[in-house]
Formats: structure tokens, sequence, C-alpha cells
């Protein structure tokens, strides 16, 4: 039987679910499984580059990335569980989004080469370098891992400016701390 995959709803800043350290996977289940196929689709179905369990409101270590799909119109997801970076250089700043922060974009300042490791999806150890907007996603889809946003990187001058927007996305923040976009 071919399961279809599901468009799992983005979580909002706000959500406390964005804001704490990931647990690491302990192994490949049926259901960790599908739950990556879930990732994937909805990483594409809303038009982003990458995308973190957190951010669907699942807090595990895994993440899925793929930079070039939508300039190549293939779809090659790389999937990333319980990451690591071995090595992190040099530095350039970038604008960045994200599909947790509707409408906001700010320069972030991150490393331009990085090499990480980490399991894929049939629990094999892969190793990946990249550069440019590839080590962008990786280093911004880690830190969703650890409660990192990318406007924690930013200037605490824009941080101010942006102020009224993060108030508006934290006010639909329900009591019990879920934060879900409705598009």
């Amino acid at each position: 039987m071919n399961r279809k995959p599901k468009i799992l709803p983005i979580r909002i800043y706000g959500d406390k679910v964005l804001s704490q350290k990931a647990e690491p996977v302990e192994q490949i289940t049926p259901e960790i499984a599908e739950f990556i196929e879930d990732l994937t689709h909805t990483m594409y179905e809303k038009d982003g580059v990458g995308l973190a369990a957190p951010q669907v409101g699942v807090s595990l270590r895994i993440f899925v990335v793929d930079t070039k799909w939508t300039t190549e119109d293939k779809r090659k997801p790389l999937v990333f569980i319980n990451p690591e970076f071995i090595t992190m250089e040099e530095s350039e700043t970038n604008e960045e989004g994200c599909l947790s922060f509707p409408n906001i974009f700010e320069k972030v300042t991150r490393f331009k080469y990085v090499k990480i490791k980490a399991r894929n999806e049939k629990w094999e150890e892969v190793i990946y370098e990249g550069e440019e907007l590839f080590a962008i996603a990786l280093q911004h889809e880690y830190d969703h891992l650890n409660g990192v946003f990318f406007i924690d990187k930013i200037p605490q001058i824009r941080k101010l400016i942006i102020r009224k927007q993060l108030k508006e996305l934290e006010s639909t923040t329900e009591e019990n701390g879920i934060n879900i976009r409705n598009d």
C-alpha cells in the first residue's frame, strides 16, 4: 500500500516547541520513516529549502534540506538525523527568511563553509560539505534543533525594528503554547 505524504502544519514564532532543544533519534521506526516523508513533502509544498522537525511540532533532531529544487526543478532531498558539525570556516552575511517567521527577512552572518555528519533516512552515516545556500540552510535548520532562531543572530537594533512583527506572531499563540500557521 502506497501512503500519500501529509502536509504538516508549520509552527510559528511564539510556539513553545520552537524554543526547545530537540531530542536525539535512537533508531528509524516506521513512524519516524513516515514522519520524514511528511516533513519532506511539507518542505516542498511550503516552498522551503529546508525544514526542521520542531517547525512542525516534533521535538526530534531531524531536518531535511534541498537547496536546488527550485532552480534545477529536480527534487533531491537530503535527510539529517542527529547532525553534528565537523568543520565551520570563514563567514559571510546573507539575507534569510524562515517558514516559522512569515514575511520576516533579515541579514544573518553565518559560516561560509561547513562540513556536517549525520544519519540519513536509512540510518547510514553521511558526511556533507557545503558552501553558499547549502551551508546557510544546514546551519539554519541545525539551529532549529537547538531552539535557536535566525533572528537571534541579528543585531539588537534590528530586533527592535521588527519587534512589532514578532509580537504579532506571538499574539496568535494559544494558552497551551501552540502557534500554527493556517494557510
